[in-house]
């Protein structure tokens, strides 16, 4: 791998606390706002993105919903559970012939967060309150009475970005406990020739989760050492004004954290303060090949969340379009 500068001391809580303040954009689209940073994404911004479409290729960034997916229970997590309500084989059994329609029906059992998906701005906290302000409580038993994942169901849209930092690292997948700095996300882009700026939609490959996928075993892919964003990634993407960030692993950021007592640091920052919608598991590996061979790194990206009221969290079928 590449010799690239890497953070040497640990985050103090205080560290992490004052980048929760010097990069909170509460406010900043007023007080009832609970998009975020897709705010940044302009009607003129998604024409200039329709016109990426020159191919006519699409990729879904999508890992199949079901079973044999990353999930183990952590926290009360578990992989889809897929059922028949109506099958064939009813249909067959001459069951629903009173009817006068054979027919299948199904159903699913899943945690919204149990495969590739969206965080939504309530998803995380920031001590009492969430982003823009709201207090915690606004999430009850009911679900999010404020930034709900319906609030961003027509917001997902706009051009897309891949940094491959495993291909520019020339590895497979990047190790676990990796954090992908942001000198390497401008080394990356400047390899590859693509600038990623305001409104973009950024995607990063580390390749851990088709590793997992190849090993056929999934290992602690869910909640465990991971590549990832480093902390310094975070004033990168703020000073760009980018409308959502996603990657291949588990928890976008890279684990073990470099923290002495706070989980999920990268976290506190983006979702709560900075109003930065997040993508996790998503599966990048076609599009990524597709880009190396074309040399176009950037896309039409669409990614609309299912909008379940009130939901922290959306399960998505990501779509890039070349």
């Amino acid at each position: 791998m590449r010799d690239v500068a890497r953070p040497a001391d640990r985050l103090s809580e205080a560290e992490v606390r004052a980048k929760c303040l010097e990069l909170r954009n509460w406010g900043r689209w007023g007080e009832e706002d609970e998009v975020g940073t897709l705010n940044h994404v302009t009607p003129e911004d998604i024409v200039r993105a329709a016109g990426l479409v020159r191919r006519g290729r699409s990729f879904s960034l999508a890992l199949p919903f079901d079973g044999r997916g990353p999930q183990f229970g952590r926290k009360g997590r578990f992989n889809p559970i897929h059922y028949m309500i109506q099958s064939g084989v009813d249909a067959y059994a001459g069951l629903q012939d009173k009817d006068g329609l054979r027919y299948a029906d199904d159903a699913v059992i899943m945690p919204l967060q149990g495969g590739t998906q969206w965080d939504a701005l309530s998803h995380v906290f920031y001590d009492d309150q969430m982003y823009n302000g709201y207090d915690i409580r606004q999430v009850d038993s009911n679900g999010a009475a404020r930034c709900g994942i319906q609030e961003i169901r027509d917001r997902v849209c706009g051009r897309g970005v891949l940094l491959d930092v495993a291909r520019w690292h020339d590895v497979a997948t990047l190790p676990d406990g990796y954090g992908i700095t942001a000198e390497e996300l401008e080394l990356t882009a400047a390899e590859q020739g693509v600038e990623v700026g305001r409104a973009d939609f950024l995607l990063v490959r580390t390749g851990q989760l088709q590793a997992r996928l190849d090993g056929g075993d999934w290992g602690f892919y869910a909640g465990g050492p991971a590549p990832g964003l480093a902390f310094d990634t975070l004033d990168w993407i703020h000073e760009r004004e980018l409308a959502a960030v996603a990657t291949d692993t588990f928890g976008v950021e890279v684990r073990p954290e470099a923290t002495e007592r706070l989980r999920r640091p990268w976290h506190w920052v983006a979702i709560p303060n900075m109003g930065l919608t997040v993508g996790e598991i998503f599966a990048l590996d076609a599009l990524a090949a597709d880009c190396a061979a074309d040399g176009c790194w950037e896309f039409l990206f669409v990614a609309q969340p299912l909008p379940f009221t009130g939901a922290v969290g959306s399960p998505v079928n990501p779509i890039a379009l070349k």
